[in-house]
């Protein structure tokens, strides 16, 4: 089977994830927010860090600056940058982070 869209059906508050893709040089992981669960604000050196938005909105954290993204959307954070995830809604959010080089 080719298609590693992940079935994740989070409660409301929590966050599920897992891992899409792990290679030598990236690391993909599917994020699903339940309505009001956060993903806290974090970073990683040595890495860059994209947001892809698969369904729903996220209120996407970037440094000191938050969007709402609405799905389809991307969102690029370069290495070290401080980032972070929350859903606001009351539907489920989904989004993968894609990183590369692997932390």
């Amino acid at each position: 089977m080719l298609d590693r869209y992940p079935d994740l059906d989070p409660d409301a508050g929590e966050v599920l994830t897992e891992e899409l893709a792990v290679a030598d040089d990236v690391l993909v992981k599917a994020f699903a927010l339940g309505p009001g669960a956060e993903l806290d604000t974090h970073d990683h050196p040595g890495s860059t860090n994209v947001f892809h938005v698969l369904a729903g909105e996220v209120v996407v954290v970037h440094e000191d600056d938050e969007e709402l993204v609405d799905a389809p959307g991307v969102v690029f954070h370069e290495r070290g940058s401080a980032h972070g995830a929350r859903n606001e809604s009351d539907e489920v959010a989904v989004f993968t982070a894609s990183l590369c080089p692997l932390p």
